[in-house]
């Protein structure tokens, strides 16, 4: 995979996420559950695929685990080195299993990569034996606004179709589930009452992530089979 597989603007946007501080602990909180049955977080090598400007990984790095990252924006990788982490050339892979990581997470990147087969292929050479794979996209093409097409989206997935790409890679599914429902219906009213030009107004993030999103995630275990705004899918290499 090349950076020119990847698409991605709309910085600002990014900018707003990274004030999204529930929801961001939610995807912590998921590498790190996914993390415990590998052993000892500090033994297991980390890998996060899209690593944009560190949020992820600064949050992983609070609880003593640094990831190491892959990030083809040139803008973006200078910030992560500056910041001290390891940045990967895109286009390696390792030769031995030693070499490949036991967790790999990759949050809110595949839906910006134009042959997402290719890539979760990649992933899956990356990981070794026994490793994890945690995957978290957006849901469902209704779903699609000028926001994903600023920044960049080729889609929105559903639950079954991310299952069948990750299978196709060769890797076993061990959780599938959709995530957010009440963002589903925020997103529906973005779309239709929202602002044309994809932007999205930190206020309201900020009001969504501190008084809905801890609702909607408590919701989640009703609504996962069904509906919501993003999917996340863990899947494993044999």
């Amino acid at each position: 995979m090349t950076t020119s597989d990847f698409a991605y603007t709309g910085c600002d946007n990014l900018e707003a996420m990274a004030e999204a501080v529930n929801y961001n602990t939610f995807l912590v909180d998921t590498v790190d559950r996914h993390l415990a049955p590998a052993g000892a977080a500090s033994d297991v090598r980390v890998l996060d695929f899209g690593a944009g400007s560190g949020t992820y990984a600064d949050m992983l790095a609070a609880r003593q685990i640094t990831p190491e990252c892959l990030e083809p924006d040139e803008e973006l990788q200078h910030i992560l080195r500056a910041k001290g982490y390891k940045v990967l050339d895109h286009d390696g892979t390792p030769e031995h299993d030693g070499e490949r990581y036991g967790l790999i997470y990759t949050f809110n990147v595949l839906e910006h990569i134009k042959n997402d087969q290719t890539a979760s292929e990649h992933l899956a050479a990356l990981l070794r034996p026994g490793g994890t794979l945690v995957v978290y996209v957006p849901a469902l093409e209704i779903l699609y606004t000028a926001m994903d097409s600023k920044v960049g989206h080729y889609r929105r997935y559903r639950r079954t179709q991310l299952n069948r790409i990750l299978r196709n890679a060769g890797l076993e599914i061990v959780e599938s589930r959709y995530c957010d429902p009440l963002g589903f219906f925020a997103t529906l009213a973005y779309k239709m009452l929202g602002p044309g030009d994809g932007t999205i107004n930190p206020r309201s993030l900020k009001l969504y992530d501190r008084a809905v999103f801890p609702i909607s995630k408590a919701l989640q275990i009703l609504t996962s089979r069904f509906f919501g705004k993003n999917v996340l899918v863990v899947a494993t290499k044999a």
